[in-house]
């Protein structure tokens, strides 16, 4: 069987995953550009773009460790949202959230405690022993955005907290493994989904992942649970994964007076780990990193 390193067939003396490899037919990268924008909105980044989102990806994701480290018990959330708040502004860069959608998110970062799914409100209630709480921070820097979250567990936590927060990073660490030109969307909520009902818990499917780079959200959408999107990923491809899941069960509802928060229907604790991750020739480069 003919490996993606080998000589093409043809005799073009290219490899056979950069000429007539099914997944890299000889279009060229333009030409794969409009294909994807035709068919399914998806904006290809060139090398460029590329890299802009990867400053703002780095940015995002070192924000987001020093917000991290500040989560202790007796500090808010507001106090949090303060610091990132500064640390975007000398970085040069601005928060996505603050200002977003309708109604406007009124803070820089998301904080989601306990049983909150996601796009928790930052307050001045203060963190306790047993808490989970899950930061997300996205960057613009430069007009390129840079999109990541993490869970932050306060002192000793109950089994059930530390479970689902572990099941969460494990469901994003397994759907990042797989990713690689050729393997459809689909694929993405397959492994996470088969993980996390192995394990007893059950993800959320009334949110998404989704592309992200030149604009905070982008198509395609990237379902977390069992679906059929029959979308190929191509190298150029930029985007979430985001896994949220719940120790009970996968429904959620959202705060009727701010019309953001998420919390789960059971009042049991969610989790929720997040990259943004870039599709390449040879497989995937995790974008949110922190700077070392």
């Amino acid at each position: 069987m003919i490996s993606r390193n080998d000589p093409c067939w043809c005799g073009s003396g290219k490899k056979w995953k950069k000429c007539h490899h099914p997944f890299h037919a000889p279009e060229g990268f333009e030409r794969q550009k409009e294909k994807y924008f035709k068919t399914y909105e998806i904006v290809l980044k060139t090398p460029e773009q590329i890299e802009g989102i990867r400053y703002a990806c780095q940015l995002a994701a070192t924000i987001l460790k020093k917000v991290c480290a500040k989560a202790q018990a007796g500090v808010t959330t507001n106090a949090l949202n303060t610091y990132a708040m500064e640390l975007h502004t000398e970085a040069g860069a601005r928060p996505a959230p603050l200002g977003y959608g309708s109604p406007p998110f009124p803070k820089a970062i998301c904080t989601s405690l306990n049983e909150v799914i996601c796009h928790g409100i930052p307050n001045d209630t203060p963190l306790v022993e047993g808490d989970i709480l899950n930061i997300d921070v996205t960057c613009i820097l430069n007009g390129y955005y840079g999109d990541c979250s993490a869970m932050v567990m306060i002192g000793t936590v109950s089994e059930e907290k530390e479970h689902v927060v572990n099941v969460s990073y494990e469901c994003l660490m397994r759907a990042i493994a797989i990713l690689k030109p050729g393997i459809l969307i689909s694929e993405i909520g397959r492994v996470i989904e088969d993980y996390a009902s192995a394990e007893g818990c059950s993800v959320v499917s009334q949110f998404v992942a989704h592309g992200v780079g030149l604009e905070f959200h982008e198509a395609p959408q990237i379902p977390h649970c069992y679906n059929n999107l029959q979308i190929p990923l191509t190298p150029g491809m930029t985007f979430t994964i985001e896994p949220m899941i719940n120790a009970g069960v996968r429904s959620g509802i959202i705060d009727p007076k701010d019309h953001w928060t998420a919390r789960t229907t059971d009042g049991k604790p969610s989790a929720q780990w997040e990259h943004t991750v870039l599709i390449t020739d040879e497989g995937y480069e995790i974008l949110t990193l922190p700077k070392l």
